[in-house]
This record gives C-alpha cells, structure tokens and sequence, in this order.
C-alpha cells in the first residue's frame, strides 16, 4: 500500500488554503475578469473629462470658383442709393479683391457645456455602476472558482481515500488467499474454496489498479485548474465538524454580501442613470464657446474678420427622431424588472442556503452513524476469518465481510466529502472562503475507517 501511494519526486504538496491562493494568483479566468475591472475603471475615468471644455486645433483649405471681388457701385448699392450717372464709370473702375479663391484659414475652437439637463452627471453614474458590476462579477467568478476547486481537490483526497481502502482490501485478500492455499495444502478445505479466494484477490488488484488510475486523472485535473507545472498533492484531509453555525448565520451573511445582488443593485442604478438620461433630452443644452484665428491670409475679408470672439449658446430640443418618450419608458420598465429580479434572488438564495446547509448536516449525520457499522463490519470479518480458519466458515463469507467493511468505508469518505462540498459551498456564497481554516482547526476526522478488521 506504501508503494501504491509513493509521490512522484516533484509533486507538490499544498493545503486546501495554499491551493486556493494559488488559483487566486495564477487563475486566466480570474485574471481576465480582474482586467475587465480595470477595463471599466478606465472608462469611468474617461467620463469624468466631459466635464470638461473641448478645445479643438482646426485648419481650412478653401478653394472658390473666383475670387470675392467688390466694386464701388456695388458699394454704393449697398447702401440703398445709387451714385450720380457721371460718377458711375469711375466708381466702376474701382475694384478690390475681398478674397482670393485660394482660402486657407487656422483657428482654436473651444466649447464648455455648463447645463445639459444632467446628462453629463447621468452618464458618469452609469460608468460607475458599470465598473460596480464588473467588480461584483469577479467576486462571481471568485466563488465559482472556489466551489470547483473544493470539488477537484477534495475529488483528489477522496480518490486517494478509495485507492487507501482498495490497497487495504487486496493486502487482507492477498493473506486470505496464502492461508488458504496452506489449508488446500492440509486438507482442510476444498480446492474451490482456494481458487474462490484468488478470485477474489485478482478482482481485489483490478479495482485497486482502477482507483489509482482515477486518482491518477484527479490529480492532473487539480494541477492543470491550478496552473502549475509540478504534480499537486492534497495535505488536507477529509473531515468533517461537531456542529456548523446557525442556518440564519449563513443567510444573514449572504443576503448581505452576495455579489449577485451587487450586480443587480449595479444594474437597477445603470437603468436610472438612463432614466436621468432619456429626461435630459427635453431639456436645453446651454454652453461657451470661442474661436481665436491663428493663421489668415492677407486679403480683406481676413483684415476685416475679428482676431477672436466669445459667447454663448443654447440647443433647445423641438423634434427629435431618437424616440425619448418610449425609450424613457422602456429605462422605467427596466428599473422595475430589476427591482423583481432582486426579489427573487433573495428568495432563491435563502432556499440555496438552506438547501446546502441541510445537505451538510445530512452528510455530517451519516459520517457519525457510520461509525458503528465501521465496527461492526470489522468485527463480523475478524470472526469470519477466524471461523475460516476453523474450518466453520468458507472463503466467501471472508471476502463478503472485506468488500462490506470496504463498501462501508468508501461510503463514510464520500460522505465526508459532501460535507465538505457542502460547507465550501456555504462559505463561498456567504463570501467567507478564507474562513476555511477555522473549520480545519476543528475537525473531526474518522480514524476507525482507515483499518480493517484482523
């Protein structure tokens, strides 16, 4: 049994606590949920600029079909009068370029927005609420990281367990057969009782090279989930508690921290920013603005236009085709499908934790009402054995009593593990994984399970 369970040299070692800072260090699933937090933190950073001027660089190139000429009577004309006959051959004459019809022109554009009907401060709320939720989304994966990580491990330690019980079934079949051989050599069995008990050893081989070979694909699977390129080798063993906290203890806590909630809650205040948003399309746009020339030609209309200007402008919405009406609507029916679905979750999540918690206690109730069947199916195979060799009893009442005391303690590890599924399962959606160590500390493990009967 010692060779069967021989570590590879370069296996490591680790705690159920060690494996579950591993895979929050080294985990791509955690690590891409970390980075769509930063993603959000970004763009939250990102909103804060609008309120802020925009200061734009511009240049033109402008090409006309001819130049912007004026000439006098056309001056004069514009004045609404119109020039003495003989003076108008002479102000004909007189001619001057406004503007050539090669233009180019460079100016700094800047506009503040100072009212916009609170869609500014909307919009940062919702790049809040969004980097909320993404926050919260990683504690999801946290958690779902966690439960399938006490699922692969303690599917390790359990297997390894089974490899333990199977080792211990062929050494007793394995002294069975040799005794019986002797007595098969003494006459004082039959030769079908000798070959029954090779039988049973060469099954007894079978299921235990079958176990190594699950614990085998096991342990790969822990060491793949935790990213490492050594083979991991659980130190923690199954186990189970006296008592568990209360049940409201469980529930208060997860009805309070659960991160599931946090998105809603982060959603419900995204749909309000909406909300916030669709309203501010009926109000104005109010905002500054200015231009300041920095390039002009040199033509007439270029000495004639300001240097800079400065003032004031306001967007009255009348007619749009965005459909505000229904989409503020639709932001209200979002909200109150949110606030539903909180509901429900609650509900949900009370009857989850109620659900699991039962099951624990259930699973911790077999484990202690195993323990006298463990005695008894080891006490019942030290008579069959010793009735064997008294000739009163035959070799398949022996390998009943090995495979029922083996069946029996193959039933307490697996339901060890549920409990501890079950308890993980509890810590994790009460956001309290890294409490599992005080668990640890008051264990319980069943140390009559390990042996069998002599």
């Amino acid at each position: 049994m010692c060779a069967v369970l021989a570590l590879p040299v370069s296996a490591e070692s680790v705690t159920f606590s060690q494996a579950w800072q591993m895979v929050q260090s080294d985990n791509n699933g955690l690590a891409a949920s970390q980075a769509n937090v930063s993603r959000y933190q970004n763009l939250q950073a990102g909103k804060k600029s609008l309120n802020l001027p925009s200061v734009t660089l511009s240049a033109n190139y402008t090409r006309l079909d001819d130049d912007v000429t004026l000439d006098g009577n056309q001056i004069v004309e514009s004045t609404g009068n119109t020039a003495p006959a003989a003076l108008q051959p002479l102000l004909g004459g007189i001619v001057s370029t406004i503007a050539e019809k090669d233009v180019f022109t460079s100016s700094i554009r800047a506009v503040w927005p100072i009212f916009t009907g609170g869609k500014i401060i909307s919009a940062q709320s919702i790049a809040e609420a969004q980097t909320d939720e993404a926050r919260a989304q990683l504690e999801m994966d946290r958690q779902a990281k966690y439960e399938d990580l006490a699922k692969y491990y303690f599917g390790v330690v359990l297997s390894k367990q089974v490899v333990q019980t199977y080792a211990s079934v062929e050494k007793g079949l394995e002294q069975h057969a040799e005794f019986a051989a002797k007595l098969q050599q003494q006459g004082q069995i039959a030769r079908v009782e000798r070959l029954q008990a090779d039988a049973s050893l060469a099954k007894a081989r079978v299921d235990r090279k079958k176990a190594e070979r699950d614990l085998e694909i096991a342990t790969s699977a822990l060491t793949q989930i935790l990213n490492q390129s050594q083979t991991v080798t659980p130190s923690t063993e199954l186990f189970t508690n006296d008592t568990l906290p209360p049940l409201s203890a469980f529930t208060d806590e997860t009805l309070t921290t659960y991160p599931g909630l946090s998105i809603l809650d982060a959603k419900e205040r995204q749909a309000k920013g909406l909300t916030k948003v669709e309203k501010g399309k009926y109000y104005p746009d109010v905002y500054l603005y200015g231009d300041y020339s920095l390039y002009e030609d040199d033509s007439l209309a270029a000495q004639l236009r300001p240097d800079w200007f400065v003032g004031i402008g306001v967007n009255v919405p009348l007619l749009e085709n965005s459909g505000r009406s229904s989409n503020l609507e639709a932001a209200h029916s979002a909200v109150l499908q949110i606030s539903h679905l909180r509901a429900q979750a609650k509900q949900d999540l009370s009857v989850l934790v109620q659900k699991t918690y039962l099951e624990a206690e259930q699973s911790r109730e077999e484990v202690e009402g195993l323990n006298a069947s463990i005695e008894l199916a080891q006490e019942n195979l030290r008579l069959r054995k010793k009735a064997f060799s008294q000739g009163l009893s035959n070799s398949l009442d022996v390998v009943d009593a090995e495979l029922y005391l083996a069946s029996i303690q193959t039933q307490q590890h697996v339901a060890e593990f549920n409990y501890l599924i079950s308890l993980n399962k509890l810590l994790a959606l009460s956001g309290k994984m890294n409490t599992f160590e005080q668990y640890e500390n008051r264990k319980v493990v069943q140390t009559g399970a390990a042996s069998n009967g002599e």
